[in-house]
């Protein structure tokens, strides 16, 4: 099928399901499609595949190697305000996942699911951020099994989104939380995975759905991008010693945002803040010596209902594409062009498929270990989706 891109989808169904439970353990194969796409010269083919065959109100995937085999597993955090169980996708080394493991005995009302290091022992631990509901820690065994290992936070909080990074620059993995209609906190780790110590930052009504980190004043320590929902304003927050009380403006000032992400999208040097809305316009907020941020450009010319979205070199040519995720819109990839010898002012648009689902997570990882980007996707009341990038190169 043919469009006026001079894209072609062709489709292939692969209805095969096998499945054997062994407690925990599920082994599965599910449905395939294939779907082809030639964007400006460059040839980009996905599968088009499924994390499972069955339905949840997902609201975030994440990844890493969790279980030290050298290839990316997949974390998905299901429920947001009703109790579901989250799930550990194991992958066999080629971008297939055929092992399925559940996260903890709990069903947890889950926004959020991070990896990362927590203790210092080498291996990846996840963090589970809950709605109305105790945060929870699950430290991993090192060999990708997963034992509850206590909380962080308040225990009956709006937790919407989790960040993790060395805020302090103690040389371990601290937790911010985005807590919508509640106080933000900074939960310190102490070294050993244990986060007592419990900053909090912004106003008590802030509707916070995302934070980034990033060295925004170039001083050696991480400050924090804020994503504000509900018209509020847009912050950064710089850090001055683990005080938060310099902010700094961005977006339109009444704000809808629901997810940023960063990059230097034009190569000028400065760091970007690309903002993802609802009932409003994508914007990239780009970033200069003065960290103004006030040169905005639309990503698109429609309003959107962006959920999620991220930023990656997708068809490697050394620059930034991003990922958009939409509710009940189509979910689009934009693809960085070179104009009038300038990146990061035109973008190319690319739809992933002809659906339109209520995503909550889209991400691109490398599943596969050929060195180019693929997308895995999170959706609300649909199947979880994962798009391979099958040719690794340019066709002339």
């Amino acid at each position: 099928m043919k469009t006026g891109l001079g894209i072609f989808i062709v489709q292939i169904q692969l209805k095969t399901n096998i499945t054997m439970k062994y407690g925990l353990l599920t082994i599965l194969i599910c449905w395939a499609t294939i779907a082809g796409a030639q964007i400006k010269g460059v040839y980009i083919q996905t599968y088009n595949l499924t994390f499972g065959t069955h339905t949840k109100k997902t609201s975030c995937i994440s990844f890493g190697d969790l279980d030290g085999d050298q290839d990316i597993d997949i974390v998905v955090a299901n429920g947001r305000h009703w109790p579901d169980q989250n799930e550990i996708y194991f992958n066999t080394g080629r971008g297939r996942f055929r092992a399925i493991y559940n996260l903890g005995a709990i069903r947890s009302t889950s926004y959020a699911a991070k990896v990362a290091d927590l203790d210092g022992d080498g291996d990846l631990d996840i963090v589970e951020g809950n709605d109305r509901a105790p945060n929870i820690i699950y430290k991993n065994n090192g060999k990708g099994r997963f034992e509850e290992a206590g909380g962080f936070g308040a225990d009956d909080s709006n937790t919407r989104n989790i960040t993790l990074g060395d805020i302090d620059g103690d040389g371990d993995i601290d937790i911010i939380v985005c807590n919508r209609f509640d106080q933000n906190e900074i939960c310190l780790n102490d070294g050993q995975g244990n986060f007592d110590k419990v900053l909090h930052f912004g106003e008590k009504n802030d509707a916070t759905l995302d934070i980034k980190l990033f060295d925004i004043d170039k001083d050696g320590d991480l400050d924090m991008i804020l994503a504000n929902r509900n018209e509020q304003t847009n912050y950064i927050y710089l850090n001055d010693q683990m005080s938060f009380q310099r902010k700094i403006k961005f977006g339109n000032g009444k704000d809808d945002t629901r997810a940023i992400a960063l990059a230097d999208f034009n190569q000028d040097g400065y760091i970007d803040i690309l903002t993802g809305n609802i009932r409003q316009k994508n914007q990239i907020c780009f970033g200069d010596k003065d960290m103004s941020f006030q040169k905005v450009m639309d990503l698109d010319t429609q309003k959107d209902k962006t959920y999620a979205l991220d930023v990656g070199d997708f068809d490697n040519d050394g620059d930034i594409d991003i990922l958009i995720g939409n509710s009940k819109q189509k979910n689009i990839l934009y693809i960085n062009q070179v104009a009038n010898n300038q990146v990061g002012l035109t973008f190319e648009k690319q739809p992933l498929s002809d659906r339109s689902l209520d995503t909550y997570c889209l991400r691109f990882v490398d599943l596969n270990n050929d060195a180019y980007l693929d997308i895995v996707e999170a959706n609300s009341s649909a199947q979880n989706l994962y798009y391979l990038n099958v040719i690794p190169r340019k066709k002339k």
